[in-house]
């Protein structure tokens, strides 16, 4: 059978390594998808109800395995539906490729049906962007579009339009008239550690040496540097402060880390970085600002394999372009090991006061259900080496401070985007990657609601992933950040009564479960996190309980108290919750 453009597509993809496509078929596709069938031993389609999810997906694989996550969609509506997703794996520093359809060469410009003009559309978010119109251009753009997504870690998007799609590949239609040759290439992409230079790490090192109360803060860029890690900060006696996307960087049960920072952070987090004189960071461009030194507080280093992300939040003493491991490990020898450790120990005391204070509020006697007992039953059940992950909102606060990252245990949230359901196509993903390992998905009513259709695709393509849903009947995380304005809540909780979303995954073929008792939980999270295929347990939780900051500001607590005295509903409630938490805590 003569090899036609979508099958050259598919047999490069499989040059690259590539195994799986997430996607949903079109008309608009119709080229790529013959490709893909006659390929398909050798690379696996992932069909999806909702393109939306396909780049989800394609951008939860590419975080959790470090290779090029795929997802394709027809023309128009199709190629639009990918660019939410698509937008967390630029945000991310994820590698991702986008596959689209157009309408055939012949009829553009003509506003026929479908016709959107994708290279257009996807110009801010793609860094490679070609609608291919010659079949002399494959394979070699496919390779150029591949070698963009994985060395820059950022979306690179190829659109075919369909008569190119079904055109015999070795085609040559035109003249040529130019002194260039179609593009020739192999699939080959070369990406060595990048070590640091010895000038900028002799700079580096003088200025931690120097410092007294030395701070490090580490993000997802750590990731794989967690002996070099530790190894620094003993030699600094350093705490370790973790970005919510680091969070798996470092144990949170290990002694030298007061967790995260920032609004979903830890008390001991926030104010050890206003008090120290020397920053160290590592991966991560924290984008908020607030929560860093204040300008001219402390010396400040930084470490990224990205020289763009370096300096942009605060003046640097010392900037490092390197791998993090490599520049951790050259670092090393050039520290002066620390012998006064006492701001580490003062916030080993912070620290360890916090996390009792956390455990109170892991209260099982509570009704309605504490959101911080339901996760804590998932951390206690699950396995050493699950993966979590996780929506965006007030979900994304009781994972940070409750799911607990010890042995190879993993964590995903959408960190940049902040965009709500990538929880569920995650995990579809991130277990069709390990199908050997636990992987659960801690998702809010809210975000569930938006692509609950993924989970029978778990259910359709046999992947035994675990949902938890925290059910608060509400958009609680908005809920609170207009409370945190001075404005009483409005439109943000649904009507009654709540969801059961049990009921919709034991009519997908899953295991499900409603929970409304707070002593039915454990059980109900054992037994589907024992359930051989895919399974869900629903669980209400109170929907007034506040994702309070680590510290609470002086204009936090004004605005509150403005809201209520607005005429904020539920306050009675809410008051109620509050008060139980603070006596809680001060019975820890």
């Amino acid at each position: 059978m003569q090899e036609i453009v979508g099958e050259s597509l598919a047999r490069r993809l499989v040059a690259w390594g590539v195994d799986t496509v997430f996607g949903l078929p079109g008309d608009g596709i119709n080229g790529l998808m013959e490709g893909f069938r006659r390929q398909r031993e050798k690379l696996d389609f992932v069909l999806v109800h909702h393109e939306e999810a396909a780049a989800f997906m394609a951008t939860g694989y590419a975080k959790a395995t470090g290779r090029l996550g795929v997802c394709a969609a027809t023309s128009g509506p199709g190629a639009i539906h990918l660019l939410n997703g698509l937008y967390d794996a630029k945000l991310d520093h994820v590698p991702v490729l986008a596959l689209t359809g157009m309408q055939e060469t012949s009829v553009l410009g003509q506003s026929y049906q479908q016709e959107v003009h994708t290279p257009l559309l996807y110009q801010d978010v793609a860094a490679y962007n070609l609608m291919v119109t010659n079949p002399q251009q494959m394979p070699g753009v496919v390779d150029i579009a591949i070698r963009n997504a994985l060395s820059k870690r950022t979306v690179a998007h190829l659109t075919f339009p369909n008569d190119v799609q079904v055109a015999a590949a070795d085609e040559d239609p035109y003249r040529h008239v130019s002194p260039g040759e179609p593009p020739t290439s192999s699939p080959v992409v070369s990406q060595p550690p990048v070590p640091a230079a010895q000038a900028d790490l002799a700079r580096a090192a003088e200025v931690l040496n120097a410092g007294t109360k030395v701070a490090m803060l580490v993000g997802i860029g750590a990731r794989g540097a967690r002996d070099e890690v530790l190894a620094v900060a003993e030699a600094l006696a350093s705490p370790i402060v973790k970005t919510l996307p680091g969070k798996m960087v470092v144990p949170d049960d290990h002694p030298l880390t007061t967790g995260g920072l920032g609004l979903l952070g830890t008390k001991p987090s926030e104010e050890l970085m206003e008090e120290c004189d020397t920053l160290l960071m590592v991966g991560t461009s924290f984008p908020y600002g607030k929560y860093l030194p204040s300008p001219g507080q402390a010396r400040v280093v930084q470490i990224d394999i990205d020289p763009s992300l370096i300096g942009m939040r605060l003046p640097l003493d010392a900037a490092v372009t390197a791998d993090a491991t490599l520049a951790l490990q050259q670092l090393l020898p050039l520290l002066q090991t620390r012998t006064d450790r006492s701001f580490l120990t003062k916030y080993q005391r912070e620290r360890d006061a916090w996390r009792a204070d956390m455990l109170a509020l892991q209260d099982p006697t509570r009704d309605p259900i504490a959101p911080q007992y339901l996760i804590s039953c998932v951390d206690e059940a699950a396995g050493p080496d699950a993966i979590l992950t996780c929506d965006s909102g007030t979900i994304a606060t009781w994972a940070a401070r409750h799911w607990t990252i010890r042995g190879d245990r993993e964590f995903y949230l959408s960190g940049n985007l902040a965009t709500m359901a990538p929880g569920l196509p995650y995990a579809v993903a991130m277990q069709h990657a390990y199908p050997g390992r636990q992987v659960i998905a801690f998702v809010g009513d809210g975000g569930f609601a938006m692509l609950m259709a993924e989970f029978l695709t778990a259910v359709r393509h046999q992947l035994p992933i675990k949902v938890v849903v925290n059910n608060n009947n509400a958009y609680g995380q908005i809920l609170w950040e207009q409370i945190v304005l001075g404005y009483p809540e409005y439109a943000v909780r649904h009507r009654q009564p709540e969801a059961d979303f049990a009921a919709w995954a034991r009519a997908c073929g899953g295991y499900g479960a409603k929970v409304t008792d707070p002593k039915a939980l454990p059980a109900a999270i054992r037994e589907a996190l024992a359930h051989p295929g895919p399974a869900l347990v629903d669980c209400d939780v109170n929907p007034n309980e506040p994702p309070m900051p680590g510290k609470v500001t002086y204009d936090q607590a004004k605005y509150f108290t403005e809201a209520f005295l607005r005429g904020q509903p539920h306050k009675g409630a809410t008051l109620a919750t509050v008060t139980r938490d603070k006596i809680n805590e001060l019975r820890s």
